[in-house]
């Protein structure tokens, strides 16, 4: 018998090799801190997302020390207001949450990180849409835009260096970006979640902003089949003006992630869902995985399928474990 002359376990045999021949690596600066504040004293445990909290204002500024210290390259700013309406009005409100948030941490950490404000009504609604409804119920994407504008310039004002326009409204961007440019905002940046889709993954993020919730998304989040149309809406927010596009979630949609990396002339993100962590938790709690092999793994899997920068829970903690490492 033959021996063979190709052996590709040769760059195996060491950790030294192993880590010389490595085609993706993970830095802290990749990675961004999805972070909830609400309104009140004091902060609060999310039962579905261990180890996650609804902030305070003092424990966000700690957190975002913390945060910057990691070498993590931003947070991800989302509000929980104590009082919702129709047409979300504390997200337009310079003393809504979100907004006096933006500006305390802002104030606190300057731009040791990039400090980053979801755009988005739902947190802000009664009815927990991601818009405006009109008179029939439905979603009426035209009016929403114009509540997009608003809260983009209360945004920018507060000092948000980055809006993520979550919505999946169509025009968003195009609607943000004007807005932005003719108010002297020609710097604030736009995330576009450009292919974001109606997913179960969100189960745990409903209880991190109290949503209120009733019904689902499906009439403008992207149906979980398509994976061509998560493309052409990268593509139409690349079109649009956005800096950055975004797939989410990540870990059940790596193909799209790689799809739209290939096509993306701009950075491409991914975020790792409320859904996507809890589910290691929870496993890594009953001793079936272990942890941290588990959370490196999904976050190195994402960006291995494209992904420039990850939206992680673990953004911190997997961020001290990499300069551990290189120490």
């Amino acid at each position: 018998m033959t021996n063979p002359v190709i052996r590709p376990r040769r760059l195996r045999t060491s950790g030294a090799l192993r880590s010389l021949a490595s085609e993706i690596r993970v830095h802290p600066a990749e990675l961004v801190l999805p972070m909830f504040v609400r309104e009140g004293a004091d902060a609060r445990p999310i039962t579905s997302m261990p180890g996650v909290m609804q902030h305070s204002i003092d424990s966000a500024r700690r957190a975002v020390v913390e945060a910057a210290e990691a070498g993590i390259g931003g947070i991800m700013l989302f509000g929980v207001p104590e009082v919702r309406d129709a047409i979300g009005t504390g997200a337009t409100d310079p003393k809504g949450i979100l907004n006096v948030a933006t500006r305390a941490l802002v104030d606190e950490i300057g731009d040791a990180l990039v400090v980053q404000t979801d755009l988005c009504l739902d947190e802000f609604t009664d009815h927990g849409h991601c818009g405006v409804l009109a008179a029939d119920g439905h979603v009426d994407n035209d009016a929403t835009l114009e509540r997009y504008r608003d809260m983009a310039l209360a945004q920018a004002t507060a000092g948000s260096a980055l809006l993520g326009l979550s919505g999946m409204m169509d025009g968003q961007v195009a609607a943000v970006r004007e807005t932005l440019d003719v108010n002297g905002f020609e710097d604030t940046a736009v995330l576009a979640y450009s292919a974001k889709y109606a997913s179960a993954f969100y189960g745990p993020f409903r209880e991190a902003v109290a949503s209120t919730l009733v019904g689902d998304r499906r009439t403008y989040q992207l149906d979980p089949a398509n994976r061509r149309e998560g493309v052409r809406e990268a593509q139409l927010d690349i079109d649009e003006g956005a800096d950055i596009v975004m797939v989410k979630p990540a870990g059940g949609y790596l193909d799209v992630l790689a799809a739209v990396a290939a096509m993306s002339n701009i950075p491409v993100w991914a975020y790792q869902v409320s859904g996507e962590y809890a589910m290691i938790e929870a496993a890594a709690a009953q001793g079936w995985i272990d942890r941290r092999r588990a959370v490196e793994e999904s976050v190195l899997s994402i960006r291995r399928a494209g992904a420039d920068a990850v939206l992680t829970y673990w953004a911190v903690e997997l961020a001290t474990w990499l300069k551990e490492e290189r120490a």
